[in-house]
């Protein structure tokens, strides 16, 4: 029993083996601060070049589907003119998918402006307007991200910047197939519909009557003006220059 108990006390828990961790020590000096700035910003630039990454491959996406679905709605007649509807429908399921990515990415952006606007340019031509919380602002999103702008804003920045033009192309082409016998199956080698009725009729969906897919895209193009239109007042990075994606 003795030398069981010698034994037992000899063994210690795995835990109290190992040293305690220390917490990393912060910077003291100006150059260590400096020193951890840069490697910071490194980092967020990165972060923000691979959102940037995300946000072009949505857009490429959707060119190519655009490109790829015109190609074989106008090349024969008896293509239907769905096929050009189906590719609005898949550019906005890209849009709503980059406008998730754009939200991400602004959070890294604004954090990587705040260092350049308030450090990099002071420390490159110093002036009297430097705040002296900026870093607050960084150091908040550190603990604590958020996003720093609403769905709807991202959607609608992205439909002014890159998607109203491939809405654009689309609803010519539409248009154009819709109102040209040529491009109709078993209709009359006309250049264009001679009525509003035989535009009305090439606009037929399946079921749906060709007045109501005319409405339909009216509306829909519609929401797209006023998201052209639309303007907040600006704030954030838009307030600080012109070049912002």
């Amino acid at each position: 029993m003795e030398q069981t108990s010698q034994t037992d006390t000899s063994i210690l828990p795995l835990e109290s083996a190992k040293p305690a961790r220390l917490a990393p020590a912060l910077p003291a000096s100006s150059a260590e601060k400096a020193n951890m700035i840069i490697h910071y910003y490194r980092g967020e630039m990165g972060r923000m070049t691979s959102w940037r990454d995300r946000i072009d491959r949505t857009t490429n996406w959707s060119m190519t589907v655009v490109a790829g679905l015109l190609s074989v709605s106008l090349s024969t007649p008896s293509s239907h003119h769905g096929v050009v509807l189906f590719a609005m429908l898949l550019v906005s399921v890209f849009l709503l998918i980059e406008a998730r990515r754009y939200r991400f990415f602004d959070v890294y952006r604004a954090r990587v402006r705040q260092l350049e606007r308030h450090y990099f340019s002071q420390a490159l031509c110093p002036q009297a307007e430097l705040k002296p919380d900026w870093a607050e602002a960084i150091a908040a999103s550190l603990r604590k991200p958020v996003f720093l702008m609403a769905y709807r804003e991202a959607l609608f920045r992205r439909i002014r910047r890159n998607y109203i033009w491939m809405y654009l192309i689309l609803l010519l082409a539409w248009a154009l197939k819709i109102s040209s016998p040529k491009l109709q199956q078993g209709e009359a080698p006309e250049e264009f519909v001679g009525s509003l009725w035989q535009l009305v009729g090439h606009a037929d969906l399946g079921p749906l009557h060709g007045g109501f897919v005319l409405a339909l895209v009216g509306a829909f193009y519609l929401a797209l003006l006023f998201a052209v239109l639309y303007r907040k007042p600006k704030d954030g990075e838009i307030a600080h220059g012109e070049v912002h994606v």
